[in-house]
């Protein structure tokens, strides 16, 4: 219940808002009223549970509705209120930088968590000029250090039975959840854009890159008819091989690009761990394997089979067809969540090769 300032009050049945309509987003719910808007994230493992409510609140309105920060208690239980636009914020994933440069508001990266994992030259170069603050490990982060920097809000990705943030809880800086990557489809990730677009006071710009990212994915699902090669995914990490489950969105997207993939049928949303038998019985005669590395060069397949003797029993390496990606020396993890379209054009351009006119690989090399 909203508590006005005549002291009446108003139920939220009398003052519904306006709904924002999603065309794939499924863990968002967000309504907007005359003064704030209403942002609720699901919880992805709960469901119908809330994992996180936001009462967004322009500083307009805040100005002249003081109300809505004196009588917390009035607001719905549980929500965090965050005053946008967001100016200084720290962020935890390389990811929501490389957002935030795409939408031109990285002047707000106030402090960047795990500087180490982030791939982005601007991020590093801000960091020595002293100009965004390098706040330590993402799993125990310098919390002075975040304080001293005053943000906003901080960005951070829930996981399932985290047990919470420690400390970030309790210095009453508002935690925006990023849980897109729970989303059940590339585009339905895609679209929280949208959301952080209203965080960053960008809505417009962000539904425009949105737009562009939805027309240009189903353009080139569009581009071909037939399914006709099977492909392999990944490789041997430690002692088990971790494929994509059959919902997860690279499994999904080699689907979109129209390959065949032999654990479309499986339900996980994330990776499956199966021994080494197991891939190899299942996609022995894979047509095409891809698989993503960590290296300072270019990974050949002597080097490959060495990493596990067993890999030339595969068709994909008897053959040739063989592609890379190498994490370190690309923005494959910067740039594909809310890029899809840029790394589906690449599943197309090695599964297609004789569509004309399409792009050059942006993330792929073939060993």
């Amino acid at each position: 219940m909203l508590v006005s300032c005549g002291g009446r009050q108003t139920t939220a049945s009398q003052e519904a808002g306006d709904t924002v309509v999603f065309k794939y987003a499924t863990q968002l719910s967000i309504v907007r009223h005359k003064d704030y808007t209403e942002v609720v994230v699901k919880n992805p493992w709960k469901e119908g549970k809330i994992l996180h409510s936001y009462i967004l609140v322009p500083d307009t309105a805040a100005e002249a509705n003081s109300s809505l920060f004196t009588l917390h208690s009035s607001l719905p239980k549980g929500a965090t209120i965050v005053r946008t636009p967001l100016r200084r914020s720290v962020m935890f994933t390389t990811v929501h930088c490389a957002m935030l440069m795409s939408f031109g508001c990285e002047q707000s990266i106030a402090g960047v968590a795990d500087l180490k994992y982030i791939k982005i030259p601007w991020i590093h170069e801000q960091v020595k000029a002293g100009r965004i603050t390098d706040v330590g490990e993402g799993m125990s982060p310098v919390v002075e250090k975040i304080i001293d920097q005053r943000p906003d809000a901080l960005f951070l990705s829930p996981f399932e039975n985290s047990g919470g943030y420690g400390r970030l809880e309790e210095i009453g800086i508002p935690i925006i959840e990023c849980a897109e990557y729970m989303e059940p489809s590339p585009l339905a990730r895609a679209e929280w854009l949208r959301f952080y677009g209203m965080l960053f006071g960008c809505e417009a710009r962000a539904d425009s890159l949105f737009a562009v990212v939805d027309s240009s994915y189903n353009a080139l699902k569009d581009l071909f008819t037939t399914v006709n090669k099977t492909v392999l995914l990944d490789k041997v990490t430690g002692s088990v091989w971790y494929v994509p489950g059959g919902r997860s969105t690279i499994g999904q997207m080699i689907q979109d690009a129209g390959g065949n993939y032999p654990w479309a049928d499986d339900d996980h949303s994330g990776s499956v761990s199966l021994p080494f038998e197991a891939v190899l019985e299942k996609a022995g005669e894979a047509d095409v394997w891809l698989f993503r590395y960590s290296s300072d060069h270019d990974i050949t397949p002597a080097e490959l089979l060495s990493e596990h003797h067993g890999y030339d029993q595969f068709k994909a390496f008897r053959t040739g067809e063989i592609y890379g990606c190498d994490v370190e020396r690309s923005l494959f993890y910067e740039e594909s969540p809310f890029r899809p379209d840029w790394l589906l054009g690449d599943y197309i351009h090695i599964l297609h090769p004789d569509i004309p006119d399409l792009p050059p690989l942006r993330y792929y090399k073939k060993l």
